[in-house]
This record gives structure tokens, sequence and C-alpha cells, in this order.
């Protein structure tokens, strides 16, 4: 089939997906060891070679191998000869290499304000009423026009809101000391982790997402995940945060031919586990509404109960390993999964769901009218990349190629909250210091008069009204979106 992708092959035909229905979502699915990891390569490599970009996390280290010529691997050399795979030719993909801690890609940031106060709180753990208190930080931040890049900026803006609550309560509510202290232990919690390295700029530009190589092929973006998945909440939220400003940031295009994003969300349970209601639902809207951006979403993960329901519906595209049936929970998934397909008479889905093999899998996708195939038992079509992890050396050579080397590599600091809070704390210090203690008031002596706030001219407090004036104008022009992102300008 022209322009489709060739993703299994039954007992009867090949199977693939086709690019148009490619934004209806997905789910790749079954047990560990079951072969999830070579059909997320094989679907990526398919995106990758009708030039659509791909971004995918990495928490395992072995799908760093797609940057890297496949071959010289048995098994993949016996699954092409069992399945007749005559024109199978090995070759890299065009990879490039992300990582937040800057150690195996190129460093990915994103600004504390971009991040926004739903998601941040999500990140830290907090209580909806600590979490009410961090929107209140944010709110007084974004109408005084003080931008939150790092970690500092919140620090320093959440200790100025404690110390000045009083003047706050009646517009932004109560910001209690208790519930400030504990976000900065939240937030001295996530420096330790690493999440001083996730914020700051210059931060992550989404078009540097949506690349093609010189032979038109979309490039595959890599996240190093392995470090990161060491804080679960940090992960899960990061690659949400990711998917909202996609969300946010692309236009509407409707359906297209094919995606201009696939993006794979590996180990899915963890972005639903424990989110509270409000952040449900609101994921629930970007997987139903970001199809019209044209980002396709694939969810990766062990058991289909993992995805709430509202969710699992959504994907339209179903790749099923196996399941095993050794609790009550794993016959539920069992039967939760084999319902979920259109029926075959042909199979018996919840009796071949556990004797499925290493790479073989249960298939389903949309045709060309939106409707789900009857579901077919088949073996998935081996990846033309490495299987397995790449070498430090070869991880290497690929980011000194990449297009974006030099980019990310160096952290800027502008002037943003912590710098401004300190000097007006600076400048606060200074009046209160006894005048004994200023020097010699050489003004006195040549004849000028000191100063006070009582004696401010009036064009001094015409100017310092309207430079209050500018700063609210700023604060209103931050607007953000459905999952507390900024849309637009900075």
């Amino acid at each position: 089939m022209t322009n489709s992708i060739r993703i299994a092959k039954s007992a009867e035909d090949f199977l693939y997906i086709l690019p148009k229905m490619a934004n209806r979502h997905g789910l790749i699915a079954g047990a560990t060891g079951t072969g999830k990891t070579v059909t997320l390569q094989s679907l990526a490599e398919g995106f990758s070679a009708l030039g659509v970009p791909v971004f995918m996390a990495d928490v395992k280290g072995d799908l760093s191998g797609m940057s890297q010529i496949g071959g010289g691997n048995p098994k993949v050399e016996a699954r092409v000869q069992q399945l007749g795979l005559s024109d199978y030719t090995p070759k890299a993909s065009s990879v490039t290499f992300w990582d937040v801690f800057g150690e195996k890609g190129h460093p990915v940031r994103t600004t504390v304000a971009e991040m926004g106060p739903l998601l941040l709180a999500r990140m830290l753990n907090l209580n909806d009423v600590q979490g009410g208190v961090l929107n209140s930080i944010f709110k007084i931040a974004d109408d005084n026009g003080w931008l939150l890049l790092d970690l500092k900026d919140l620090r320093a803006m959440s200790q100025f809101a404690a110390e000045n609550s009083s003047t706050y309560q009646t517009e932004y509510g109560n910001i209690s000391a208790a519930s400030v202290g504990a976000i900065q232990r939240s937030l001295l919690q996530l420096e330790t982790e690493g999440g001083d390295l996730l914020f700051g700029e210059p931060a992550l530009n989404l078009d540097d997402l949506l690349q093609t190589d010189a032979q038109g092929r979309g490039v595959v973006n890599i996240l190093a995940s392995d470090k990161l998945f060491n804080s679960p909440r940090v992960y899960a939220t990061f690659l949400l945060w990711l998917l909202s400003e996609l969300f946010e940031k692309m236009p509407e295009v409707g359906d297209l031919e094919m995606p201009k994003l696939v993006f794979f969300f590996d180990e899915a349970h963890l972005l639903f586990t424990d989110a509270p209601q409000a952040l449900m639902q609101k994921i629930e809207q970007v997987v139903r509404l970001i199809r019209s951006k044209g980002v396709g979403i694939y969810f990766v993960s062990q058991n289909p109960l993992d995805i709430p329901d509202v969710v699992l519906g959504q994907l339209g595209n179903r790749v099923q390993h196996a399941l095993r049936a050794f609790t009550p929970r794993d016959q539920k998934a069992v039967n939760t999964a084999a319902e979920t397909f259109r029926v075959n008479p042909k199979l018996d889905v919840s009796t071949a769901i556990t004797e499925l093999g290493v790479g073989e899998a249960l298939v389903s996708f949309l045709d060309e009218k939106g409707v789900p195939t009857p579901v077919e038992r088949a073996f998935i079509c081996p990846p033309h990349s490495r299987i397995g992890p790449a070498t430090d050396a070869e991880r290497a050579a690929v980011i000194n190629q990449s297009l974006v080397k030099g980019v990310y590599e160096n952290m800027q600091d502008r002037e943003s909250a912590y710098e401004i809070l300190k000097k007006r704390a600076d400048e606060k210090a200074v009046e209160q210091t006894p005048e004994e203690d200023r020097g010699f008031d050489w003004g006195s002596v040549l004849g000028g008069s000191k100063r006070t706030s009582r004696s401010d001219s009036v064009i001094e407090s015409a100017a310092k009204s309207a430079a209050r004036a500018v700063g609210s104008q700023l604060g209103r022009a931050i607007v953000r979106g459905v999952l507390g992102s900024i849309l637009g300008k900075r």
C-alpha cells in the first residue's frame, strides 16, 4: 500500500497503519519482555520514512540504537525470512538526542512560567490548598510582570508572597506560611533531583522537534529518560507539559494526509496515577483535541487498565502484546483488552492474548473510513535500525553532528523575579539604614536637600504611577492555556 506503514503480518496478509488515521492516536500494550519496544521502534521508523517527525522517551536506553544501522542480529534475520520481507534493508534513522541533564543529549528546558502552576503543583506533589497558594504566587508574579524562569525565581517569589501575605490576602486569598513552607521544601527536593536543570533558558523551541533531514525523513527525537525516570512524577509531568505546549502552540490544521508529529508516551500509567480529577479532565481534553493540530499520541503501557476509559476510547490504533493472567486483576485486563477490539469470528481474543509469543501481537488499525479493522493475530515486522542501545561513542558522534548543537548547551540567566526582588530588598535595606551609618551628606554641603517619600515631585510620582501601570499591563498580557502554560510570546 502506497504511503502506508507496514507494521505486521498475519497468517493472511501484511497489516498497515494509514498515515491519514495516525492522528487518531494509538495504544501499544503488553507485559514486560513481550516486544513493545521493538513495536514502538518499527512504528517510529515507519513514520520517519514518510517525513513525519517523531518524539519518544527512552526509559531503558534501548531506543538509542535507532541512530545506528541494523543487521547482524540472528533473531531479526530469522523474522525477516519468516515474514518474507524481500525488500528489507538495514539502515539507521535520523535521530536527535535530548536529555534534561545534558549528559546523553542536548539539554531540554522550559521555564517555570511556561510549566504553569497546575503542572508544577503535580510535579511538586502539592495538595489542593498548597496548589491554590502556588497559583496565587504565579498570579502575583504575572500581574507585576515578574518573570518566573528558574527555581530561584520561584523560591524568591514564594518568600516575597509569604512576607507580604497580609497585603495580598484580599485580592489573592490567604497565603499561609505553612503552605509556602511546604512549597519551598518541595522545591528543594526537586532541586536535589536535578530539577534545577529542567528550568531555565534557553527554553525548548518546539520547531526543533518538527525537523526533517536532507533526505526528507522525519527526525526521531529521543529523550534520554533513564535518569529522569528515577523521579516518575517529574518524568510524567514533563512529558505532559510538552504535550500541552504542542496543544497550545501548534495551529489548527484539521485532518491531514499524515500527521505533523507523532508523540510516543512510554510508561503511560505514570501520567494518570494519583492525578486529581481536575487534571484528568484537562488531559482528556488535550488528547481529544490535539489531533486537530496534526499530532498523534501513542501510549505505551503494560496494562490497558492503566489508561482511563475516557482516554482509552480515543485510541483507534491498537497493538496488544501478550498479557499474563496470573491474578484477578490480570484476568480483568485480558478481558478488557479483548472487549475493546472489533470482533474477528476466526479468533478467540481472550485466549490468544495469553498465548502470544515475543514479537507477536493482536493488531487492529483504523481503515480509510476511520472504522477499526477486525483484530488479527500477527508478527511484528522488525525495525531496520539496531535493536539495542548505541555506544557512548556512537551517541556522541550523533550529538556532534546535530543541527541544534550549541543552541541549548549554555544556560542564560536574564533579569527575572529573583533579580527584581533582590534589588527591591537591597534598596529597602539602604532606606532603613540609620543616617549616621550612611556616610557624610555631601548633598547638604553642596546646597542640595535630602528627599523623602513625602517630598517626591509631581513628575516623580507620575513616573512611578506610569511604571506601575506598565507592569500591570504586562502582567495582564500573560494568558495561560488549558494546562496552565503561557500562550503567545513572553
